[in-house]
């Protein structure tokens, strides 16, 4: 997915920068202040470590950062107000966007801030008993089930180990993992 986006902007300081933070800081310092919006995109911890090690940094001003969660076994979990408010004041940014989904769904949820994902319309979210697994929960907030239905000739139903919830208007909050849960994602693929 973010392959496509790079190839899409046409743009020399678009790329991936694993473990290579002194270049992206280079290219962030680098980027022309020409009204065309940045996006940063990176896994939790990576972003965190980032912001640690490049203290001083002049940053461009349409600066957009999206977290992808998590912090994969990596560094000590943390509640995402306190991830964000730290990723803010870093990046001088009045927001985080976040993405929420997983490796088995070809649909994502994405938030503009306020850890309020907006849920599209080819993935239900349900929200089960914490503590019974074929149950619906009967409070407002409750262990994720994702249904998926744009994977291509099949329906994914995945039970995650992340608890959240569902407000008024639809909009999924993340609250956070269960105790114990076992580790998860796509970037535990890269060592």
């Amino acid at each position: 997915m973010t392959q496509h986006f790079i190839t899409q902007t046409e743009s020399p300081y678009s790329g991936f920068y694993l473990y290579n933070q002194k270049e992206l800081a280079r290219t962030l310092e680098n980027i022309p202040e020409d009204g065309r919006k940045v996006l940063l995109l990176g896994v939790t911890f990576a972003l965190l470590d980032f912001a640690e090690s490049m203290p001083q940094l002049r940053l461009p001003s349409e600066l957009i950062v999206m977290e992808t969660g998590g912090m994969k076994g990596r560094r000590r979990e943390m509640v995402r107000e306190e991830v964000h408010d730290r990723l803010m004041d870093f990046f001088q940014v009045t927001t985080i966007h976040s993405e929420y989904g997983m490796t088995e769904l070809l649909s994502q949820a994405y938030s503009k801030g306020g850890g309020k994902y907006t849920i599209p319309y080819s993935m239900r979210v349900l929200l089960r008993d914490m503590n019974d697994p074929f149950s619906a929960a009967s409070k407002s907030q409750g262990g994720i089930n994702v249904i998926d239905l744009a994977n291509f000739h099949s329906c994914a139903f995945v039970e995650t180990q992340d608890l959240g919830k569902l407000d008024q208007y639809g909009f999924l909050e993340v609250l956070g993992r269960f105790d114990h849960a076992e580790l998860r994602g796509c970037n535990l693929l890269v060592q």
